[in-house]
């Protein structure tokens, strides 16, 4: 649910309210009581290619039979 503030407010205290958005906030801005323009946090940037295969690299190996046994150990299979 956006937060309602006057264009004054954002002139007057403009960090107070980037804060509010830092936060999580959508504020939507208002001049003579009609909204004007809406603030909203932008969205984390997703990962490169580059920082997913640097992030592969340092992985521990899995051995894909293990793991299986370990899982069939762990389930009962009667149900």
């Amino acid at each position: 649910m956006p937060r309602w503030r006057a264009v004054r407010e954002l002139r007057n205290h403009g960090g107070r309210v980037l804060d509010d958005v830092a936060r999580g906030s959508a504020v939507t801005v208002t001049r003579d009581g009609t909204a004007v323009a809406e603030l909203r946090p932008l969205q984390p940037r997703g990962l490169t290619a580059a920082e997913l295969v640097a992030r592969r690299r340092h992985l521990r190996h899995v051995d894909p039979m293990g793991l299986r046994a370990d899982i069939d150990a762990a389930l009962d299979t009667s149900l």
